[in-house]
């Protein structure tokens, strides 16, 4: 007659070796999930409309944590324990960022890289200004986009060209906005000036107190692609809402970002 063969606490060996089986993934799979988020891609989403038209509230996205090297905030909750940058590399302007919030660090924010180190930055009359020198926009005509609260406003969409040649689109309520005339900005070494493409309605470098210049080691990535996209008219249960609710037009949109335009060659005179 066959015996089941039991450890000392009565419990088949089978059963032990499932669960210990079962365990060992699950330890696995958090340790692969930990490594990704850490060095290749972490997710996020957007809860405000401050990036609007490019980046809408719903939206969720991959950063890439390679961009610009490793540092502590790299790191989930901080842990590690070291300064500066491992193999830091420097973010172009016009770079989406998500990046640590100086004034509290648990707090992540998306904006678009606006000033470099040395740069001086102002708003006067809602235009903005580089090193002294206006940064071009085209109007391209009156839109309307509805905000968190629900409430639609009308703006102008404008297409703004930076200094190093990339391009994006920003959104004006008005040119006299709280905003839209500030002191002139000189950005510290080693820190970097974040606007909102959304202009009148994004707390950012402009405020000191909130936002101001953004140190490098705070930078925690690239936004990169959309993976997923939702206008949240459908609550989690609301199954048949959902493809009425789900953005797929914008799933797997590639988020532009600032690679400086090459510089045309210029041929000897013969």
């Amino acid at each position: 007659m066959m015996t089941e063969n039991k450890t000392p606490d009565n419990t088949p060996v089978e059963q032990k070796e499932s669960v210990g089986e079962v365990a060992r993934t699950a330890l696995i799979a958090v340790l692969l999930a930990l490594i990704v988020r850490t060095f290749l891609f972490e997710p996020f989403n957007i809860p405000s409309s401050s990036m609007v038209p490019n980046l809408l509230v719903g939206d969720y996205l991959f950063i890439s944590k390679s961009s610009y090297g490793y540092s502590r905030h790299s790191f989930p909750f901080g842990i590690a324990g070291f300064e500066g940058r491992i193999n830091g590399k420097q973010p172009n302007q016009g770079d989406v960022i998500v990046f640590k919030l100086p004034s509290n660090t648990g707090v992540d924010y998306i904006k678009r890289l606006i000033g470099m180190p040395g740069d001086t930055i102002q708003v006067i009359n809602g235009r903005l200004y580089i090193n002294n020198k206006i940064v071009p926009r085209e109007a391209k005509g009156m839109v309307e986009y509805s905000k968190e609260n629900g409430i639609t406003a009308k703006v102008m969409e404008y297409v703004e060209t930076l200094p190093n040649g990339t391009q994006h689109t920003i959104y004006e309520e008005s040119d006299r906005g709280p905003l839209d005339n500030t002191e002139k900005y000189k950005v510290p070494e080693g820190h970097y000036f974040m606007m909102g493409d959304n202009r009148d309605n994004s707390q950012d470098s402009r405020v000191l107190g909130h936002v101001g210049y953004v140190p490098y080691d705070n930078l925690e990535g690239r936004a990169e692609i959309l993976f997923f996209s939702t206008n949240g008219y459908a609550r989690i249960f609301e199954f048949w809402k959902w493809p009425s609710s789900i953005r797929f037009s914008r799933i797997f949109d590639v988020i532009g970002n600032g690679e400086p335009t090459p510089m045309p060659m210029i041929k000897d005179a013969k």
